[in-house]
């Protein structure tokens, strides 16, 4: 089955402030729900006392301090890993994140530096954090894909097979009406350029899959270090693998072998941390739950 993509990416228009026309986008809904599900989920494992000594308000400054580090890291490996020419050619750039563009790794990068800043704050073990950390991430990375699809971006490549998605950002449909588009899709003339629709193939690994296993997996207590090993490693694993269908960016293309992507460079890293700390926590202590005193029933 062929799908046209006919999602509008603005979910609010607000009234225009002069000769500006602000506008809520579906992507940024989709970023709120994510550091909401985050606040949830985390707040049920600190009332569990799954990361002793850490009260609810502790929690909200860690939080803030993975908001900051997902925006500024997401922004800046986005800038240095995909756009460097454009870096070059306009510094300007890096601040205009209205016009799109955030990395996982780079945001990857950048919740670790903030939480292992505040991991020297609380005097805690930075992969006791970590291990905590990793099971809250997994549906914000699923609705961020989901962000992806409604706004047309990071799609894959045609599947050539009769089923998959039209995307009206596709560049041979440049200069397209929105009603010559419906008119060629309904006498199934596009059907040769659908799609893969990877950016739910990752919607689905990243945020459904990785959060059944890794919440499943912690909600016992496990050695230091395993968490945050499944957790990069399933990642890695997921990215590499959806690459094969994703279109590379376009300033970069393949790096080589004619298949070789940045995204799945940046996930052979993770992939080798995440079987590097499984086999460091086969010896590692375990963090046993320590409910706080404010959580507990009298």
């Amino acid at each position: 089955m062929t799908i046209l993509h006919q999602i509008d990416p603005i979910a609010l228009q607000l009234p225009q402030i002069g000769p500006f026309q602000p506008s809520v986008h579906w992507y940024g809904v989709m970023y709120l729900l994510a550091f909401a599900s985050a606040w949830l989920l985390g707040r049920a494992r600190i009332r569990a006392g799954r990361l002793p000594g850490v009260d609810e308000e502790a929690f909200g400054d860690l939080l803030f301090y993975g908001i900051l580090g997902v925006i500024l890291g997401g922004r800046i490996g986005y800038v240095l890993f995909y756009a460097t020419g454009e870096l070059l050619a306009d510094p300007l750039m890096l601040f205009k994140v209205w016009d799109g563009g955030m990395s996982f790794h780079g945001g990857l990068l950048g919740v670790l530096v903030a939480a292992w800043l505040w991991s020297r704050r609380q005097r805690l073990h930075f992969f006791d954090v970590m291990d905590f950390v990793a099971p809250l991430v997994p549906l914000g990375l699923g609705l961020g894909r989901i962000g992806n699809y409604i706004g047309a971006e990071l799609w894959g490549k045609y599947t050539q097979a009769g089923w998959g998605v039209v995307f009206p950002t596709d560049p041979v449909f440049r200069g397209w009406s929105a009603e010559r588009l419906q008119a060629e899709f309904a006498a199934g003339a596009l059907d040769q350029f659908a799609r893969h629709p990877s950016q739910l193939y990752q919607a689905f690994l990243e945020g459904v899959v990785m959060f059944v296993l890794v919440w499943g997996f912690s909600r016992q207590p496990r050695r230091r270090y395993a968490v945050s090993g499944l957790f990069a490693l399933l990642y890695g694993v997921f990215r590499f693998l959806v690459e094969f269908v994703r279109v590379p960016d376009a300033d970069l293309g393949y790096l080589a072998f004619g298949w070789l992507t940045m995204g799945q460079v940046l996930s052979i890293p993770l992939i080798a941390l995440g079987l590097f700390l499984l086999w460091r926590s086969r010896t590692a202590p375990v963090l046993l739950p320590l409910v706080p005193a404010t959580a507990r029933v009298d």
